[in-house]
């Protein structure tokens, strides 16, 4: 394997690092115990700048997909996944990437900001969220596919680690529902479904994985605002969620959208990996133990996978231990000690580094660095 060297302008456009979460030929594992988060302290890893450009053929990652409780993993826009057949001419350009990503980590930095008590989550209106020029949900390259409802209705989610709670659009769309890919969750068409009533805790719950207070009009109403200001609001409500036809789980917690906008680009919703008591691993801690982990695909056109529970580790996985970004914060994070461009090590301060840690984010497709670094 050769060293090639990567120029700051190619890094800036292309570099789809994902805050150096798990690539498909190295298989970072992203587990939330903590015996399993240190079988190595530091690891270094060599970006080819050829994976980072898509074929237009689709490899699978068969062998992975073998595993039980995982699901197949596909970036949004290749040719692996429907959604990019559906959508060929809306694949965001270079530069809109970038401003979709400026975007996401300006919410990340208010929602950090939140969970430190330096804002106030009463000060969105859950009812009255403004709709700009959402490109994307703010979070999204890659979807699973998943199952709801009774009988269940297959439904390709975007997931998305720096979220806590999962939704998805629903009938009869009072509001208004964006073009998605799958049929529209009809609640009406499934005998497991159930809204959450206003004044139960379950309600109140929304708070803290939402940002926003929730309301009430006849049951209890969510609402959740993304960084390019794309929003879903809706009802909240408990539904049979169906991972693999060996993982279902009854009264899963989720958001029933009945008013969704932004360029959702034909994606049903999302789900919410984050470390909040409404997230999916959370949710499912009684069967997980509250760990999972994902593959991210090596290039566009080719699959990964999302793994729920100790699955096991190939001996060709690495390990980083997970660091506290924050002692309220949802995100996951690690700490950086440097980086490397064709071989040589940036001057970079180590201080620019610690000064608090690193997010690890799937919706984040740059790899952004405090403004010092850039000095």
């Amino acid at each position: 394997m050769g060293t090639t060297i990567i120029s700051p302008t190619f890094l800036s456009a292309y570099l789809l690092l994902l805050c150096l979460v798990c690539c498909l030929k190295e298989g970072y594992g992203l587990e939330r115990r903590a015996t399993a988060e240190s079988h190595h302290l530091e690891h270094s890893h060599t970006i080819q700048v050829t994976s980072l450009l898509p074929s237009s053929i689709c490899s699978p990652a068969t062998k992975e997909l073998n595993k039980k409780s995982s699901l197949r993993v596909v970036h949004k826009h290749g040719p692996c996944s429907q959604l990019h057949r559906q959508d060929k001419a809306n694949i965001p350009t270079d530069a809109e990437i970038l401003r979709q990503d400026e975007a996401r980590v300006k919410s990340i930095h208010l929602k950090l900001a939140r969970s430190s008590g330096s804002s106030n989550v009463d000060q969105i209106d859950a009812t009255n969220l403004p709709a700009k020029d959402g490109s994307v949900v703010g979070s999204g390259n890659y979807v699973v596919t998943v199952g709801l409802g009774t009988p269940k209705k297959d439904l390709t989610l975007i997931f998305d680690t720096g979220s806590d709670i999962t939704w998805t659009q629903c009938q009869p769309c009072a509001g208004s529902c964006y073009q998605q890919l799958d049929p529209v969750f009809a609640p009406s068409q499934s005998s497991t479904y159930s809204n959450i009533s206003c004044n139960s805790t379950t309600c109140n719950s929304l708070a803290s994985a939402t940002g926003i207070k929730p309301r009430c009009s006849s049951a209890c109403v969510y609402g959740i605002q993304y960084g390019d200001m794309s929003f879903s609001i809706g009802f909240f409500a408990k539904e049979t969620l169906t991972l693999t036809s060996a993982d279902v789980f009854k009264d899963f917690l989720f958001g029933c959208g009945q008013n969704n906008q932004g360029l959702f680009r034909g994606a049903a919703g999302l789900i919410g990996l984050g470390r909040d008591k409404l997230s999916l691993p959370s949710q499912t801690a009684l069967k997980y133990k509250g760990v999972f982990s994902y593959c991210l695909p090596s290039s566009a056109s080719s699959t990964g996978f999302l793994s729920f529970g100790d699955t096991g580790a190939s001996k060709s996985v690495k390990f980083i231990t997970l660091s506290t970004v924050s002692q309220r914060s949802a995100f996951y994070g690690i700490d950086i000690t440097g980086i490397s461009v064709g071989g040589q090590k940036l001057s970079i301060a180590a201080s620019v580094f610690t000064a608090g840690g690193a997010i690890i984010d799937s919706g984040t497709v740059i790899t952004w660095l405090p403004p010092t670094a850039y000095c």
